[in-house]
């Protein structure tokens, strides 16, 4: 049931089958109905979550007007699945609710913000029709990215000889290859108007592999560093510099200059234009 300060229906959105599952699946979500004509918003959470990862984003937008949808991936929270694909499988809830979305509000743009496996899922998933703007969290670029950043934490530099054995594993355990876990070779496919933000101390994806997913996406694109955060929930760590961000980002995008965005909140985001980097 969603909490009371977000009025929303729950919905199950059934998922065909794929090559990694056989069988068909389903995803569980809330759908909170915003005003008209202000657009939609699509939440995807991280890795071992679920919806409720996504709350805070979806409270600060519902009562800015939008419409918002929050989902279980497969294999998390109330939707069917019992492995997580690293985004690979999790891409095929993605395609379902775009297009529930796309059929449910034909007349409005829309929007995705995802954050880590959400983000990486959303890439992979080369969902059609494809949204007004998107904004991707702490995304990682590769697969042999993420596994080497996370050895390297736990073991050190011997970690990073670990790596090609977790590779090497994937086809046997998931069905899948490593080729088919690399979020940034979608990137040029994408020609939406995408937000990619990061914490600055992020050990899982670090600068620099952010940068990469930027200068690998069309414009326009913004990039968005955040100061003194690591591999951690970028809104609940500043909500009031998160939402001013991405407020003025999907008003640029989604409303066609017919929604009212404070002042303060423009004024904070002057320098939210193409192809630039902020740190927060």
């Amino acid at each position: 049931m969603a909490p009371p300060d977000l009025p929303a229906e729950s919905i199950i959105l059934c998922i065909p089958p794929d090559s990694v599952d056989a069988s068909a699946g389903y995803i569980s979500g809330w759908l909170a109905r915003g005003t008209p004509g202000m657009g939609v918003v699509l939440l995807l959470h991280g890795v071992r979550s679920d919806r409720r990862q996504m709350l805070g984003r979806a409270i600060f937008l519902f009562q800015s007007g939008y419409s918002v949808m929050l989902i279980d991936l497969p294999a998390h929270g109330e939707s069917s699945g019992d492995r997580i694909t690293v985004g690979y499988h999790e891409a095929n809830g993605v395609r379902s609710a775009v297009h529930y979305l796309a059929e449910l509000f034909p007349d409005e743009a829309f929007a995705v913000i995802a954050v880590s496996l959400g983000a990486a899922a959303f890439m992979l998933s080369q969902a059609s029709p494809a949204p007004h703007a998107v904004v991707l969290e702490s995304m990682y670029p590769t697969i042999e990215n993420a596994i080497d950043h996370r050895m390297q934490q736990r073991l050190g530099s011997f970690g990073r000889l670990l790596t090609p054995l977790f590779l090497w594993q994937l086809p046997i355990r998931w069905g899948i290859s490593p080729d088919q876990l690399r979020p940034i070779d979608a990137l040029p496919a994408l020609h939406s108007p995408v937000l990619i933000m990061s914490g600055a101390e992020d050990r899982h994806t670090p600068v620099s592999e952010t940068q990469r997913l930027f200068d690998a996406a069309n414009p326009p694109k913004e990039l968005s560093i955040v100061a003194g955060a690591a591999h951690v929930d970028l809104h609940a760590f500043d909500p009031k510099g998160y939402e001013s961000r991405v407020s003025t980002f999907l008003h640029k995008y989604l409303c066609n200059g017919n929604c009212t965005v404070k002042q303060s909140d423009a004024e904070r985001c002057t320098q939210a234009c193409s192809n630039q980097l902020v740190v927060e």
